[in-house]
Order: C-alpha cells, then structure tokens, then sequence
C-alpha cells in the first residue's frame, strides 16, 4: 500500500450532517474510505471527459421477440468489433434479455456505441458505464 497523507477538513455541519448519513447509508464502517472512493469516483467522471481511451462496459435490457432486433444489435456490434473486448448474453425470462458488452478505446466511440445501441425498438434500457485505469486511481 503507498505511503498515506493525513488531512484535515472543515465543514459546516449541515453538510457534515449529510456526509455521514450518505456513509452511513452506503455501509461504510471507515469515514476514510468513504471519502476516498468519492475522490476516485470524480477523478473517473474527470477522466472519461478528456480520455482519449477508457474501459467499461454497456449493458442493455431488451425484448427478444422484436423482430429483427437480436440481428441488428449484433451487426452494431460487429461494426465496433476492435472496442469490445467481451460479451454476455442472459435470459431474464421468456421475453426479456441482459446484454453486457466490455468495451475499450475512444469515450467518444464508446459512447457512439452506445447510442446506436440503445435506439431501437425493443431496447428497454441502455446505459454506457465508464472507468479509468487503475494507475488514476492510486
């Protein structure tokens, strides 16, 4: 583990207030890990705005019975071939199927991908989730 800086910081306490019950209402038993994953989680959301690559994935909830549409994702898919890394595919129920697609390069591309995915009928839900790489986050 690398060296820790000890800081300190000061709060009105209507805002402290909220900060320790948004811990708390996440289960975090350490204040200190808490604050640090909100660190790591802005350093991301500040990476994928200037990223010139980044990794994630997309997932989408769909009706498989639309016709046509099984085809056509797989076609957008093919299309984006050299930025997925992996897919997988699970049946939901009888009508509805989870696609979660790992995705790597451009966050321009990535979300171009995500677009053309999510648009069709059929689609219920389609949402891109971006991460930086591990060496940002230390």
């Amino acid at each position: 583990m690398p060296p820790l800086e000890r800081v300190s910081i000061s709060l009105e306490q209507g805002l402290w207030e909220k900060l320790e019950a948004l811990r708390q209402r996440e289960g975090y038993a350490n204040r200190s890990e808490f604050i640090r994953d909100l660190i790591r989680a802005r350093l991301v959301r500040e990476a994928e705005e200037g990223a010139d690559e980044a990794v994630g994935a997309v997932t989408l909830v769909y009706r498989h019975h639309t016709r046509g549409l099984g085809a056509r994702l797989t076609a957008i898919q093919h299309r984006f071939e050299h930025h997925i890394i992996s897919s997988c595919h699970v049946h939901l129920d009888h009508h509805h199927c989870l696609e979660v697609i790992l995705v790597r390069g451009p966050v321009g591309v990535l979300r171009e991908l995500e677009r053309e995915l999510k648009k069709h009928k059929g689609v219920l839900h389609g949402e891109l989730s971006l991460t930086a790489s591990a060496e940002l986050l230390r």
